[in-house]
């Protein structure tokens, strides 16, 4: 058996909130973070994705089954349910998604520091 995902898995000092580099929809990476040690199920994956509605989450997942990222399995053994899991191509996108969140986490301060910036200007010329 696998264990749970934790719930504080994304939590919002993460460095892949902050991550620029997308890979397909906003919670796409965070999608195949939460594939990445097998299959999971649909209440499995909204633990550590709780701010992303179900149907958000149901659009994410297709698009993911749709360009051949992601396997939905659906099994009828012990009562039917619906898993998740990644393809080989899914999985390939792991070292690239290490690479672009250790880049977010060295560059942490700057991208916090950017977004300030940005919306302190964007206050002063809304104010204006």
């Amino acid at each position: 058996m696998r264990p749970p995902l934790p719930a504080d898995m994304f939590d919002e000092l993460c460095p892949s909130s902050l991550n620029p580099i997308r890979f397909g929809d906003k919670w796409a990476a965070l999608i195949v973070r939460c594939l990445e040690q097998g299959p999971r199920r649909f209440s499995e994956l909204r633990v550590p994705l709780r701010r992303v509605t179900p149907k958000v989450l149901t659009q994410s997942l297709r698009s993911l089954e749709r360009g051949g990222l992601v396997k939905r399995t659906a099994t009828t053994e012990g009562g039917p349910h619906v898993e998740y899991e990644l393809t080989p191509l899914g999985a390939s996108m792991i070292e690239p998604l290490d690479a672009a969140c250790a880049w977010a986490a060295e560059h942490w301060d700057e991208l916090l520091d950017a977004r300030e910036s940005y919306d302190h200007a964007l206050v002063q010329d809304t104010s204006v």
